[in-house]
């Protein structure tokens, strides 16, 4: 259904198709048509494969996606989000990472739905992704250990401290497949933020549902924080003062805190009582995530105690543009007043991508891609 609602959106089936053979899989074949759900007109995205479901482990399916050539922020993401399936699967089984085989999620259809998905979303500009709750069904569901109650376990298990809802749908309507996704790359869940859409892509999937169309819905667009009320436009500012932790567990954190979906993460150092060298820890929040940071905040450093309080902020209107250079495409983040751009920044992980494949400074890929794109926008950008 994500595949569905991104080709919906207007992603390119032949742009799909080309990224997807960068895989080292064979035996898939890749079908869309369009369909109405309820009176919803959609596409429904169907990955057809000759293998019977293939137990995998995480390190070899890791070594799959690895082993391609796609770019580092597809395989970034896609490796995530099957090493959350192979934590859960660990957990619930009580096993670990390593000895954790796949069934229904190791097989070719569920490789191609995961990075398929990514593949999607970096064609959109690897957007800031957001969720609504989700709606993940009841009653039971047959898989490879069995009938289970839904959500499945696994699937429970990755939507911990995510807001879920049960109405009158039976069935699953959350896989783990899908929630392993969502949860690797939507910063929040909850309402939907101050938002001006731009494209809406709706995927379709396989059953019908007698209270209402069987489909996701994907809007593309920008948030706008000058168009919602003032509630819209506040965070949390949380601060912890630290100074009996290894400094090397900073990063590790400041990674985690990401992963969540906080705004920011910084550090200051710091003179604390009885003149000890300290560090000031400072996150930067949306409300809906303030109770799941400060857990991470407390099980993961050796702070005591956590201070935090709203803010009032201003941001600029934010769009991401692809600019096509002689090296390759890279998105550009572009920051805009009244209209205007004041400023703007080729990204970092895929000039990074281009430097080591074209064996160049850093620097010089900055420069061209920034070139590139002052010749689009001229005085505008000045």
């Amino acid at each position: 259904m994500i595949l569905g609602a991104l080709v919906d959106l207007g992603l390119p089936p032949e742009h799909l198709a080309a990224e997807l053979e960068k895989l080292n899989v064979r035996n898939f074949h890749l079908k869309s048509h369009r369909v109405k759900k309820a009176g919803i007109l959609a596409t429904k995205y169907d990955v057809e494969t000759g293998e019977e479901h293939h137990h995998r482990h995480y390190s070899t399916i890791e070594k799959i996606i690895r082993g391609s050539r796609l770019t580092d922020w597809v395989q970034d993401n896609a490796c995530r989000s099957f090493l959350r399936l192979a934590e859960a699967e660990a957990k619930v089984h009580g096993t670990t990472v390593e000895k954790v085989h796949f069934h229904e999620v190791g097989a070719v259809d569920a490789i191609v739905d995961i990075v398929g998905a990514f593949i999607g979303l970096h064609w959109l500009g690897a957007p800031r992704c957001l969720a609504s709750a989700l709606n993940v069904g009841w009653g039971t569901v047959d898989c490879a250990h069995g009938t289970m109650p839904v959500p499945a376990p696994a699937t429970a298990e990755l939507l911990k401290g995510v807001p879920v809802y049960s109405n009158r749908i039976e069935g699953e309507l959350v896989t783990p497949t899908g929630a392993a996704i969502l949860t690797t790359i939507c910063r929040s869940f909850g309402e939907l933020p101050g938002f001006r859409a731009e494209r809406i892509g709706y995927g379709a999937g396989s059953r019908d549902h007698k209270y209402g169309p069987n489909v996701l819905r994907l809007l593309s667009g920008r948030t706008v924080d000058s168009d919602v009320a003032p509630a819209a436009s506040r965070v949390w500012v949380l601060e912890a003062n630290i100074d009996d932790m290894n400094p090397q567990i900073f990063g590790y954190v400041q990674g985690r805190l990401f992963e969540l979906g906080v705004l920011d993460v910084f550090t200051c150092p710091v003179q604390m009582k009885k003149n000890r060298p300290g560090t000031l820890l400072t996150v930067v929040l949306p409300l809906e995530l303030l109770d799941r940071v400060c857990r991470l905040l407390f099980e993961e450093t050796t702070t005591l105690g956590l201070r935090y309080h709203q803010c009032q902020r201003q941001v600029l209107d934010r769009t991401v543009e692809t600019v096509e250079s002689a090296l390759g495409k890279v998105s550009v983040k572009v920051a805009r007043l009244d209209g205007r751009i004041v400023s703007f920044s080729p990204e970092y992980e895929e000039c990074k991508a281009l430097a080591r494949r074209h064996q160049l400074p850093y620097k010089q890929v900055q420069r061209q891609v920034t070139q590139e794109f002052l010749k689009r926008h001229g005085k505008q950008s000045g």
